[in-house]
């Protein structure tokens, strides 16, 4: 299987390359990117010099395009699939339907990759978007189970891409509106999930408060570990308990469900972290590279550090086994 790597800057992308990375994928600095954060992403001439760099060390380069286009501003985002197929992108990650249209006809030699964004996640859809844009491959919204993968992939005619390690997102990727309902900012219009911009910590007496626009999302005690105030991820009273209700603080690791997911059909193993640094990205693509070479009994060690980088420093194989929440 492939591995498929984070890279929000291009010393991020340089390092994914140097620790092994079979792809390395990476965004715009604008809205057409679901990571649209102050301080990452690429200018083109930094995406033209990156491929070229990737392409000389024979690593592939998937530039996503993954929010969804606003009407009457569609000229930003035909021009960033312009742009990112002059540059020579091996893949585009396409979200929006009406995009993979556009690049479907005016360039039907380009690879067209369908971004988790879409939530395809049954044969039918994967069968439609195969048939009517030419989709290569899709990735899959991190809510299946192995088997609910293994039966999906005997159905279609597509390569299958799932994520391995990294951030969860258990709003059926492409469908929340909870960030745009606290901050008005869309993550999948604008890219950008709980920004920067809105986010606050307050200290309440022994206590750190983090808040997100006019919400409280957390409330953390003295030496408990604080995380960003995401609204999926907040700490709420429902009735008489007060606990996570959407999704607790920890990453994905899939490290245990390798040979399952390979048996089930899937093509690549994604790292999610595209606003982490380049010191998260070479100990992450490189650990799991080690991992992916080795025997399943060795596998547990070489990625045993990695959940030091974690939220809460706590993993999770989520879906894939259905012991998680």
């Amino acid at each position: 299987m492939e591995l498929i790597c984070p890279a929000g800057t291009p010393a991020a992308f340089r390092e994914a390359v140097e620790a092994g990375a079979d792809a390395v994928y990476c965004g715009f600095r604008d809205e057409t990117n679901a990571r649209n954060f102050p301080g990452l992403n690429f200018s083109r001439e930094e995406m033209r010099q990156s491929i070229a760099l990737a392409r000389s060390r024979r690593v592939s380069t998937f530039v996503a395009l993954n929010t969804f286009m606003r009407a009457g501003d569609e000229a930003l985002w035909y021009r960033a699939a312009d742009d990112a197929v002059a540059a020579g992108a091996d893949a585009l990650i396409l979200a929006d339907f009406g995009l993979m249209a556009y690049v479907a006809e005016k360039y039907p030699e380009q690879r067209l990759h369908v971004s988790v964004q879409a939530s395809a996640s049954n044969p039918d859809a994967i069968r439609f978007l195969v048939a009517a844009f030419g989709a290569k491959r899709v990735v899959l919204p991190r809510v299946l189970t192995v088997q609910d993968i293994a039966r999906l992939t005997s159905g279609i005619d597509c390569e299958v891409e799932v994520f391995a390690f990294g951030g969860l997102c258990v709003m059926a990727e492409g469908r929340c509106s909870l960030s745009s309902y606290a901050t008005g900012k869309s993550p999948n219009m604008n890219g950008v999930c709980s920004p920067a911009s809105h986010v606050r910590y307050r200290q309440d007496g022994a206590d750190l408060v983090s808040e997100l626009g006019d919400y409280t999302i957390n409330r953390f005690g003295p030496g408990e570990a604080s995380g960003y105030p995401t609204l999926c991820k907040g700490r709420f009273e429902i009735g008489d308990v007060e606990g996570y209700a959407f999704e607790d603080p920890v990453s994905l690791d899939v490290i245990d469900e390798i040979d399952a997911l390979r048996r089930a059909g899937v093509t690549a193993l994604k790292i999610e972290g595209r606003q982490r640094g380049k010191a998260y990205v070479a100990e992450v693509v490189s650990s799991m590279k080690r991992a992916l070479q080795a025997e399943p009994a060795e596998r547990a060690a070489l990625v045993a550090r990695l959940r030091m980088l974690s939220e809460g420093q706590r993993t999770t194989t989520g879906a894939y086994d259905k012991r998680w929440r």
